[in-house]
Formats: C-alpha cells, sequence, structure tokens
C-alpha cells in the first residue's frame, strides 16, 4: 500500500526476536499471534511501528516476562541501529553522540524521539523519551532505555547509570530487575520518560571513535533523511485522504466526492493527486479501514456488528468480506488470535 506509515527497520526487531526466541516463542508463532499477515523469517527490511508495538506486547504475554521490553533493550547491539549507529561510533564525544540521536533516530525507527537538556544549575543534563504511541504497552518506553543503557554503555567501554531515571507509565514488576538492567530503580507514574546523567558525561571521549568516518557517515545519512522526506511528500496528499476518511468513516461520509469536498478539491483533480502519489482513493480508503479494524477488533467490548458500522459500512456481512480478502481470515478467527496471544 503506499501511504507513508511510521515504520521499524528490520534490524531494530531483530533484538525483540531474539528474545522472544530465547524464551520459547519462535517468529512465526509470535507473528500468528500477534495477527500480522506478513512472515518475520526471512527478516523484513521494515514493518510498521504498530506491528512492531503488537509483537512487542504479544511476546511479553506468551514468553510470560513482566520485564520483556528491558530484555529486548538489552539485546541491542550497533546493527541494531542500523546507519545511525554507525554514526555514533564516529563521534568525538558523548555530547556530539547524543546530538546525533536526537537528528538520525529515525532511519532505525519512528516509534518516537529523543530531546536532550542540559541545567548548568543542576549539574544534570536529561534526556526525555516522547512516545508516538502512548497508548502502547510500557515495554515499548523500557525497551528503549534498556537499548540505549546498553548500547551507551557498550560505546563507553564501562557501565554508566543515571542519577535519575523515571517512566510516565506504572509498573509492579520486580525493582531487582529494572535496577540491574538500568543501572537504578526507575520512579513511575512521571510526567515523562527520562533519563537524567551528571552534564560532565557530554564532554567524554567515545573510545576508538573513527572521526574520519564522521563526515561520509553523515552524509548518507542526510541523504537517507531527504529521500523519507521526499517520500512523504509524494504522499502528502494521501496523508491527507487518510485522514479524512478516518473522520467520517462512522457518519458514512467517506465517497471520493464527499473527501473531495473537505479537501476543497473536485473529484477529479483528488484522483489525479492519489493517481500522482501512486495510490487511488479505494486503496487509501481500504488501508484505513484495515488498520481501524485490527484496533477495534483488539477491543472485547465491540461486537462485530459495532466495528462494521464504525467502519461506515451498512451490513457486518460486507466488513467480513472486505476483512477476509485483506487478511485471509474473517473478523472472528482474526480477533481470536489475537484476544488469545
Amino acid at each position: 500500500m503506499p501511504t507513508v506509515l511510521p515504520r521499524v527497520t528490520g534490524s531494530y526487531l531483530q533484538p525483540l526476536l531474539e528474545t522472544a526466541a530465547a524464551r520459547g516463542v519462535d517468529a512465526r508463532t509470535l507473528a500468528q499471534a500477534s495477527g500480522l499477515a506478513m512472515p518475520l523469517d526471512p527478516l523484513p527490511e521494515s514493518l510498521a511501528a504498530r506491528d512492531y508495538i503488537a509483537l512487542l506486547a504479544t511476546g511479553a504475554e506468551l514468553a510470560m516476562d513482566p520485564h520483556f521490553g528491558l530484555h529486548v533493550g538489552e539485546r541491542m547491539r550497533l546493527g541494531a541501529y542500523s546507519v545511525y549507529g554507525l554514526i555514533l561510533l564516529a563521534c568525538a564525544d558523548f555530547a556530539q553522540a547524543l546530538e546525533q540521536t536526537q537528528r538520525y533516530e529515525q532511519l532505525a525507527h519512528d516509534l518516537g524521539r529523543s530531546r536532550l537538556e542540559a541545567d548548568a544549575g543542576s549539574g544534570l543534563a536529561c534526556y526525555t523519551w516522547t512516545s508516538h504511541f502512548p497508548d502502547a504497552t510500557r515495554h515499548l518506553a523500557e525497551s528503549v532505555f534498556a537499548g540505549i543503557r546498553t548500547f551507551g554503555s557498550w560505546l563507553a567501554g564501562r557501565p554508566l547509570a543515571p542519577r535519575r531515571l523515571a517512566f510516565a507509565h506504572h509498573s509492579d514488576a520486580d525493582p531487582a530487575e529494572y535496577e540491574r538492567v538500568l543501572g537504578m530503580v526507575p520512579a513511575f507514574g512521571a510526567e515523562a520518560h527520562l533519563a537524567c546523567f551528571d552534564a560532565s558525561l557530554l564532554a567524554m571521549p567515545v573510545p576508538n571513535a573513527d572521526a574520519g568516518m564522521y563526515p561520509v557517515l553523515q552524509r548518507h545519512a542526510e541523504r537517507l533523511l531527504r529521500e523519507r522526506e521526499d517520500e512523504r511528500e509524494r504522499h502528502g496528499i494521501v496523508a491527507q485522504v487518510r485522514a479524512a476518511v478516518i473522520r467520517n468513516l462512522a457518519h458514512d461520509r467517506v465517497r471520493l466526492a464527499s473527501i473531495a469536498a473537505e479537501l476543497g478539491l473536485s473529484s477529479r483533480t483528488l484522483q489525479r493527486k492519489l493517481a500522482d502519489s501512486g495510490a487511488s482513493f479505494q486503496q487509501v480508503l481500504d488501508a484505513a479501514r484495515y488498520a481501524l479494524a485490527q484496533d477495534y477488533l483488539r477491543q472485547r467490548g465491540l461486537s462485530l456488528a459495532d466495528i462494521a458500522f464504525l467502519l461506515g459500512y451498512q451490513e457486518q456481512s460486507a466488513f467480513t468480506h472486505a476483512f477476509r480478502e485483506w487478511s485471509g481470515l474473517n473478523p472472528g478467527a482474526w480477533r481470536e488470535r489475537a484476544l488469545l496471544a
């Protein structure tokens, strides 16, 4: 489907699959239980961020591991971060490495974004990570912070411990495991996911940094960012149509003419703009319905009739037929698999 959706690279997915496998959950079982239509072996080049989040939650349940996110983060290695990881190896010090993280982490995933702020008064620097998916389980944020500490300690050549660590979510899991993996027991229920450390760490040189490779790697990373931006621009009209479709689905106002009018376009102009982006109105409509259907089916309180209505179908049978075309399963069977995970 041509719509540009948040993605995760296959290399970033690898630690999750390794963690599940170490606990007796193979990739095929994990994919099926998560409701994914695509195989995970061989490793895909990328997958939708929502699918990654589903795999993370399902992996924790199947593995019966309350610290699954931490254990995924523990397996993060250089290769998981793709080009962005190589850039960190070429940075002169940790200040530069964290600056590059803020710019280039999107080359590894679209799960959230980093921010670094130094406070001269307290002598602390605070790293904040804002998730793009606040409804995800706690395993997402915990995997990110465990990965940063694991990789950062490897980069430094010694264990790095925060002065303060906090998560926005709550957890009643074993505090000792948080201390082992993250270096301290976090505070929970905070306003943001953050880790604060001595600001003097920013000036610490990256051991064995290959500074001569930095300009080459940065040019490569900038080219990749430009390609991503170009892709977003090409599909800008697709994103606008998808958003309009989602707003109007439950009101049964998702015909080409009504969506075009909402966007201030004629039907013919909208069709032309979509065609220029390699899409059709029906493709965008189907993609939006399928993504929403998967979210709705994971909600036990919604009947199939309710979901059909929310997706703008007059009859439940029409929804059932469409969902079988998209996924190869009828919605009841897909829901049973997803909820058993």
